[in-house]
């Protein structure tokens, strides 16, 4: 199995476990489904850049990116920095990050949150609405079309809006009208290798009409700035940051940055 299947497999097991642990029931008797949510479309049609600021431990292609880093200080730090939104990894075995990462962010912040996974069930949705997130990430690789349209019908009727990756034009497909924003990754989940081009020739395939962001493999102001150019209303970024001792000032230096542009 490639490392996308890997992760996929080990993720049916830990729904599993987590099922058998707390029943769906719980999250609605328990009162953990109610309370409003942020718009990520909102966020980034009123921002100036539209990054999403990644908070990331490790990966499966880098290993680790910066151990005991910690989500009480960056993710709200980031905010402070100028993010639009805050992405959260919740995978535990590949990317060693935790859903109380992202309850431990939430009453932090005043940015939508992005419970970044690898969703194939509903469960997962309850949890996130149950831990704090405001959008969840459903990637087009490990789903079909019919499960998109179902999981972001679930979503919505969480509050939760959804942000769908895509990285081929095979995948367009699975865009439907109900999902929210439009992610292009451009890094290839089964080799994990990265292309910038593979938005700006995915993007130029897409109707004008779709809000859509860049996701992966940003490292320059330039590269940004051509995106947005390009009708990318902005991008998600981790490692660019989270490699460095202070995530959150990297992110206000890359920001500076743009302005002397």
């Amino acid at each position: 199995m490639n490392i996308l299947d890997q992760i996929v497999a080990a993720k049916r097991i830990e729904i599993a476990k987590h099922k058998a642990a707390i029943s769906p029931d719980v999250f609605e008797s328990r009162g953990l489904l109610t309370g409003t949510t942020l718009s990520i479309k909102q966020a980034l049609q009123a921002s100036s850049t539209g990054i999403i600021a990644e908070f990331k431990r490790r990966s499966p292609s880098k290993g680790w990116i910066h151990e005991g880093a910690d989500a009480e200080l960056i993710v709200p730090a980031y905010e402070q920095a100028g993010a639009a939104a805050c992405s959260i990894l919740t995978d535990d075995p590949f990317f060693a990050g935790s859903l109380f990462d992202l309850a431990i962010a939430r009453p932090l912040t005043t940015v939508p949150l992005l419970r970044k996974d690898f969703i194939i069930d509903s469960y997962q949705l309850y949890q996130a609405k149950a831990m704090g997130a405001d959008f969840v990430l459903l990637i087009a690789a490990i789903l079909t079309p019919k499960e998109v349209f179902t999981l972001t019908e679930a979503a919505h009727a969480l509050g939760l809006e959804v942000l769908l990756e895509i990285h081929s034009e095979e995948e367009f497909g699975h865009i439907c009208p109900e999902v929210d924003v439009v992610g292009i990754n451009n890094r290839d989940l089964k080799t994990f290798t990265t292309d910038v081009n593979t938005s700006y020739t995915l993007g130029a395939k897409l109707p004008d009409s779709l809000l859509k962001i860049s996701e992966s493999g940003i490292s320059t102001p330039e590269t940004l700035l051509n995106l947005r150019a390009a009708g990318f209303s902005g991008c998600l970024m981790g490692e660019y940051f989270m490699k460095e001792l202070d995530p959150a000032a990297a992110l206000s230096t890359f920001i500076a940055a743009l302005s002397c542009r």
